[in-house]
């Protein structure tokens, strides 16, 4: 019967695991570089200049700092003496955001609909300005869990994009293997 259950769960692992979408991977590997930079978190219109996107937006960089960062600043230690001429430039830019207020959802609850945030980063080699990838990545906190979780999963949606981003990052450091999208069709 145990046999039964944990075949159940692989089919089950298996099943989420390839239904989810993938990125590609990036032309080449990200280690080698002479050196790494992460530019500031990009937001173009119809977002920019709203109080709520920008206070968003605002929350993802210091996510973004703080981790991605640390990343960034690991590869160029390990970068250290390299002389390969090249360096690669991660330009993370926010596509889409919708992100329900804390009091929107006190008041309206899952009326309120659902938050969701979708960013695309750019890896670039300079300075011939190849782009190895571009990856895309969504998050989105479902109307109900954040009428529940009265916003805290509108909130922890701008860290889990975060995560996502580091993730694939590291995956495709020593070898191009893609990653995950974060992609939930609901």
């Amino acid at each position: 019967m145990k046999e039964i259950f944990a075949a159940i769960a692989l089919l089950a692992v298996t099943a989420a695991a390839v239904a989810e979408p993938q990125n590609p991977p990036p032309a080449n590997a990200l280690a080698g570089y002479d050196k790494y930079e992460l530019a500031q978190l990009a937001m173009g219109p119809p977002y920019a200049g709203d109080e709520g996107k920008e206070k968003a937006r605002a929350r993802i960089q210091e996510f973004m700092t703080k981790e991605t960062g640390a990343i960034v600043e690991q590869w160029n230690k390990d970068a250290a003496g390299a002389t390969r001429g090249q360096s690669l430039v991660l330009e993370p830019r926010i596509e889409k955001l919708k992100v329900v207020s804390g009091g929107a959802r006190f008041w309206a609850g899952a009326l309120a609909g659902d938050s969701y945030v979708v960013i695309k980063l750019r890896i670039v080699e300079q300075p011939s300005g190849t782009v190895l990838a571009e990856p895309e990545f969504y998050q989105r906190a479902a109307a109900m869990s954040g009428a529940w979780t009265i916003g805290a999963q509108d909130k922890d949606m701008l860290h889990r994009i975060v995560l996502l981003t580091n993730q694939y990052l590291q995956g495709n450091y020593t070898e191009a293997v893609g990653g995950p999208t974060g992609y939930d069709p609901k």
